[in-house]
């Protein structure tokens, strides 16, 4: 995995170091940038600032449309991400990459209102640690830039962060918000690079110890490109969720591995009743259903698991088989552990959730380590 960061040349000694950075995660987002740097420049005229672009290697010539603009503008740089994907890790290396004592997170769809920048800002100056952009107080709304299905979602999933974190704000899901950079030091060794909800995450995290503000904008419509949104996020915040409720002590990465296989046994059991519904031996029935849900579980958790380390092309028929057999000894594995369980407290129900937490566990690390590995 590598890193390719571009700025333009440095400015002048005389000049002052930024007071904020704004960082943008993109992924083709080519014409939205130059639009999106004379808007900030519009917005931030009384104050020093720079954008930070942190690009996942767009096919669409983002990154290169951002250097363009940095050959000339020296508040512009570009951070391009080759081999890892996901707005998390985007917006946390952008951070990290700041020297400025305020840090926002914007996107870079043209949906997140700049004209707010100042403002949010001057909160942060005022000795907020974290000022969030929402669309649900007074004088906010997402009428604009929401379909009714996304609505629905976005209420159904600030509910859940309310009723599990003990959130009181009414936009916690937002991914627009600023930042001050010591809270934020203090905070990212504990933050994920999985997933889209950096906030809610910033938020967990923190524990209560943050001063928070909201103040309000109007979420709109996409311009240019489309929405990186797909169903897959869904599962991926059950999986943050998860992670934190349990203090981080296991990874989303693994709890999503787990969601997968929980999904593989519903398919097991489905194709083993058809495989029998067709007068298949039962060991043939059982064999065909094992494949079928190994197969399932492998091209889930290449869409999802590890979609930023996701296999294409020959790399996916390798790790397919590879799969295949890191699977194969995990059963080995589970049978062994529940086999060892049972002889010791003969209780079935204890002896097979051991040995499928033991099958679980060891899939998930021999096919992180062999199925997809990092280049």
């Amino acid at each position: 995995m590598l890193t390719e960061l571009t700025s333009a040349p440095s400015r002048p000694a005389s000049a002052s170091s930024p007071a904020l950075s704004v960082i943008i995660p993109t992924f083709n987002e080519v014409r939205n940038v130059p639009i999106l740097v004379a808007r900030l420049g519009e917005a931030l005229k009384a104050i020093e600032w720079e954008v930070i672009f942190v690009d996942d290697d767009s096919p669409d010539g983002t990154a290169e449309a951002v250097r363009q603009i940095a050959r000339t503008n020296p508040r512009v740089r570009c951070i391009r991400r080759i081999g890892r994907r996901g707005l998390a890790g985007a917006c946390i290396e952008g951070m990290l990459s700041s020297s400025a004592r305020a840090v926002a997170i914007m996107d870079g769809d043209l949906q997140h209102d700049e004209k707010l920048l100042p403002a949010m800002l001057g909160k942060i100056e005022a000795g907020a640690d974290l000022a969030i952009g929402s669309r649900f107080v007074e004088g906010g709304s997402s009428e604009q830039g929401f379909s009714r299905v996304r609505q629905r979602g976005s209420a159904a999933a600030t509910m859940l962060a309310q009723r599990l974190f003990g959130v009181t704000l009414s936009d916690p899901m937002s991914g627009f918000f600023m930042i001050d950079r010591a809270a934020f030091e203090k905070l990212a060794p504990k933050l994920s690079t999985r997933g889209f909800k950096i906030l809610l995450d910033i938020l967990a995290s923190s524990r209560g110890s943050l001063k928070v503000v909201e103040l309000p904008f109007v979420f709109g419509a996409r311009q240019h490109g489309e929405s990186k949104l797909d169903n897959m996020v869904v599962l991926e915040y059950l999986g943050l969720l998860l992670a934190k409720l349990s203090g981080d002590r296991i990874s989303i990465r693994f709890i999503l591995f787990a969601l997968v296989g929980a999904t593989g046994l519903a398919v097991h059991l489905l194709a083993l009743h058809q495989a029998l519904a067709f007068s298949v031996p039962f060991n043939w029935a059982q064999t065909i259903a094992a494949f079928t849900a190994m197969t399932w579980n492998f091209f889930l958790n290449n869409q999802l698991t590890y979609r930023d380390k996701r296999l294409k092309g020959v790399a996916m028929v390798v790790g397919l088989v590879t799969f295949y057999l890191v699977c194969s000894v995990g059963t080995v594995a589970n049978v062994g552990v529940a086999t060892w369980v049972y002889g010791a407290q003969p209780l079935w129900w204890l002896a097979g959730t051991a040995g499928a937490i033991m099958g679980v566990v060891f899939n998930y690390a021999a096919s992180s380590a062999l199925t997809w590995r990092d280049a």
